[in-house]
């Protein structure tokens, strides 16, 4: 291959402001085998960096999603300007202002073996601490190539990241379980669940009903940055603390249903969500769903450890479910969910292997409609007319009408008139005459009191709107 000069390398750079090499040194004296490292590069955007020792410099590329593990996938890797050879050895910080500014790591090196050298196709085998293999790249289009693994990883054959899974979901029971020692217990956090699916160092955030959340929640990117070139799926909780450090559903509200990324933004410095995680079901081309509750926790605490500003990974505890949900109750919190030490994570299932104690009632709910105000809420609502499913009927459970704050109204009044339609979608039972009624598309969360014989809430509060729940499966929760 006809090498760049270093020429392009040194005018990007003015080396009185940067740390990198100057690349006075051109030349060295050659190695027995020739060596590469790969940089991990958390420049605006994260990349690695691919570079090899070859007539003098390092031939270089840039692979934004990171070197390809699984030879049934290919990478972009982007030909940059050649690098000194010193800079094999470099890393650290590129300041603001500067040419490739960012933070530069170096994620492997080694050496490698040439079976082919050409302007236009790299054949190489690598020998380094965590790369090894042989790979090829090709050239597609003026400096765009791509990256290929060509021999079978070391691990294995590797299965595909899964494009979609539904979260494992939890009965609720009205006690702890008998056979305390045999669960693990986690407290519940009052927010969004949703899966992270990390891949090439870039996040995608699915919500409950599949919905993507990630464009909600930027500041929640940077876990990918953190996770760097692992595949990976996390299951979490999306939480906004208050001032008191609990988690807060209504102070979440305010960031869920923005539209404009101006007002994300916005949001995020008054209101900074965080993402809890407590799950990992898929790891470098591996499924975990089928090892026991223990085994996924322990890839969690001592594998990827995953602590940062905004994400972290509560702590479990075995045995002892009194004392957390005495201690969850002590600090206002909603409860705990207790798991089975052996169970396997049971995608789109409500198993018994999981159970949530809650310390007050809380219930999904969809809304079928609304009663018009009276007296100073004349010209806005009332009250929700709610229900849930039971098989395919939607079913009256009363009306919700205290707990709402003033924003809340105007959220609910610009939703509601869209979904306008003539009659009741509940089967059965209907509320009172004068409900204005819609299609059954939006979910509420409200806390209360007991159910009464009727079926119904008693003395419901308006928690928030979600929009991580399919309405289809709002089911009636009656504890065990």
């Amino acid at each position: 291959m006809a090498t760049k000069k270093l020429s392009d390398y040194d005018k990007k750079r003015d080396f009185k402001k940067t740390p990198e090499p100057s690349g006075k040194k051109r030349a060295s004296k050659k190695a027995k085998q020739p060596r590469f490292v790969i940089h991990e590069h958390h420049a605006r955007s994260l990349h690695w960096d691919l570079r090899l020792e070859r007539d003098g410099v390092l031939v270089s590329w840039a692979v934004p999603k990171g070197i390809p593990p699984d030879p049934k996938k290919n990478h972009l890797a982007v030909h940059v300007e050649d690098h000194p050879l010193d800079y094999i050895d470099f890393a650290g910080d590129i300041p603001q202002g500067n040419y490739g500014a960012g933070t530069v790591k170096i994620w492997d090196r080694g050496t490698y073996e040439t079976e082919k050298f050409r302007d236009d196709e790299v054949i190489v085998v690598f020998h380094g601490e965590r790369l090894q293999g042989k790979y090829v790249l090709f050239q597609t289009k003026g400096n765009q190539w791509m990256i290929h693994r060509m021999d079978p990883p070391a691990g294995g054959e590797r299965e595909p990241l899964p494009d979609k899974l539904t979260p494992m979901l939890a009965r609720l029971s009205a006690s702890l379980p008998r056979n305390d020692k045999d669960f693990g217990y986690e407290i519940k956090w009052d927010g969004i669940r949703a899966l992270a699916y990390i891949d090439g160092g870039r996040l995608r955030l699915v919500n409950r009903n599949g919905r993507e959340a990630t464009r909600q929640y930027p500041e929640l990117r940077e876990i990918g940055r953190a996770v760097g070139t692992l595949q990976v799926i996390l299951d979490g909780e999306v939480v906004a603390f208050d001032e008191n450090g609990r988690p807060s559903f209504e102070r979440l509200q305010s960031r869920m249903h923005l539209a404009s990324d101006s007002a994300i933004r916005r949001r995020m410095q008054d209101i900074p969500a965080a993402y809890l995680i407590f799950d990992v079901l898929f790891l470098e081309g591996h499924s975990t769903m089928e090892l026991p509750y223990t085994e996924r926790r322990k890839l969690l605490d001592e594998q990827l450890e995953l602590e940062g500003p905004h994400w972290r990974t509560p702590a479990y505890h075995q045995g002892n479910g009194k004392g957390l949900l005495d201690a969850s109750r002590d600090q206002g919190l909603e409860g705990i969910i207790a798991k089975r030490l052996d169970s396997t994570y049971q995608p789109g299932s409500r198993s018994g292997a999981w159970l949530k104690i809650k310390n007050v009632q809380r219930q999904e709910v969809v809304v079928g409609g609304w009663m018009p105000g009276e007296g100073r809420r004349e010209n806005s609502i009332g009250s929700l007319v709610v229900g849930y499913y039971d098989g395919d009927r939607l079913v009256y459970a009363g009306n919700v009408g205290s707990g709402f704050k003033e924003a809340d109204l105007t959220l609910l009044k610009k939703l509601l008139e869209p979904l306008r339609r003539k009659d009741s979608p509940f089967d059965g039972r209907q509320p009172k005459k004068g409900a204005k009624f819609i299609d059954p598309k939006l979910v509420a969360e409200v806390e209360f009191l007991q159910w009464t014989r009727a079926g119904t809430l008693r003395a419901p509060a308006f928690k928030g709107l979600r929009d991580d729940i399919d309405p289809r499966t709002v089911v009636r929760e009656v504890p065990a």
